[in-house]
């Protein structure tokens, strides 16, 4: 992307992932961004895709668009998340073939790896063992993805290349207590028993699986990072990674624990938490080893105390202008 004029499309630019590419892009000085909401462009349409790339011609795309969830979404809609993935990721790889993109990048989850893979979990270690079974539906769509990555670059010479970024956070998070992540959900979990005087909050699980997070404006400064790598490196990463995937994290977790003892101090909540075990821990660790990007030259800067602080800051800000 070395030249300031490329045409650049972020699919799913109004998703957490996708706004924070835009925002990082347009802090470049970026005037060609190509952005369309799902009113504009049904991405599980496949002649709409075609003709949209037809039309627009980009010369790089960062597949963000998705359907994305918690557990209890994962849990509750699991044919919508394996048909819809499928079939947005399906049309833009394929469409991005046909239409000679220079790179696109591909945005998976550290999700794909099996459920008690080694710890910190290698790239190596995709389709070693059976999945989590929470989210498999997203797991296997997300891992469909990657190895049609690979197969159109091993067939078409394509520059497509995957990366697996860890729990992300911050803001344009979804705080939907039924259905976000569980950093956002603690977030507003505390925020609500703070404004209302509640003297506990539950936390869903035992509280002892691990996690790692990563905040978004730290992947999207990875993700133009890869994208400007010079042409000989980005394609010899594409030839040379077996499998084809860069993990994208911090290198280091917590536990739920650990993490809603964070969040309550930030949010400034002074009552007690209680843990619901009934309710699924899901893996109970998902650390990302990191070796790959971290040759590359990259690492995250945000730390998690910053970053929760920040992200609790927009939530704030957000609810205010909705009221």
């Amino acid at each position: 992307m070395q030249n300031p004029d490329a045409r650049i499309y972020i699919a799913g630019h109004r998703g957490l992932v996708g706004a924070a590419l835009v925002r990082r892009l347009q802090a470049q000085g970026r005037r060609n961004l190509i952005l369309r909401s799902r009113g504009e462009l049904d991405l599980l349409n496949q002649q709409a895709v075609l003709d949209f790339f037809a039309a627009e011609r980009p010369e790089y795309v960062f597949l963000a668009a998705a359907k994305v969830g918690g557990i209890h979404a994962n849990q509750t809609y699991p044919a919508e998340f394996i048909h819809q993935n499928l079939l947005i990721q399906s049309n833009i790889i394929h469409a991005a073939y046909l239409h000679q993109v220079k790179r696109l990048l591909f945005l998976g989850s550290s999700c794909i790896y099996p459920k008690f893979a080694p710890q910190p979990m290698r790239e190596e270690c995709l389709l070693t063992g059976p999945l989590e079974p929470t989210n498999e539906a997203y797991a296997v769509a997300k891992i469909a993805g990657i190895k049609m990555c690979e197969a159109y670059n091993r067939q078409y010479g394509t520059g497509f290349l995957p990366v697996m970024p860890t729990n992300l956070y911050g803001p344009g998070d979804n705080f939907d207590l039924a259905n976000s992540h569980v950093l956002p959900a603690l977030i507003r979990k505390f925020h609500e028993a703070k404004t209302t005087n509640a003297t506990t909050v539950t936390v869903w699980g035992s509280g002892t699986p691990k996690r790692e997070f990563l905040h978004v404006d730290d992947l999207a400064d990875c993700c133009l990072f890869l994208m400007a790598l010079p042409e000989a490196r980005f394609t010899g990463l594409i030839r040379e990674l077996h499998p084809t995937i860069i993990n994208i994290g911090v290198g280091e977790d917590l536990s739920i624990l650990e993490l809603a003892e964070t969040v309550k101090k930030v949010v400034g909540f002074s009552g007690r938490l209680v843990f619901d075990p009934t309710q699924s821990d899901g893996t109970p660790r998902k650390l990302l080893e990191i070796s790959r990007i971290r040759e590359l030259g990259w690492q995250a800067k945000i730390s998690l105390g910053e970053g929760i602080a920040k992200t609790y800051q927009w939530y704030l800000e957000s609810a205010a202008v909705k009221r």
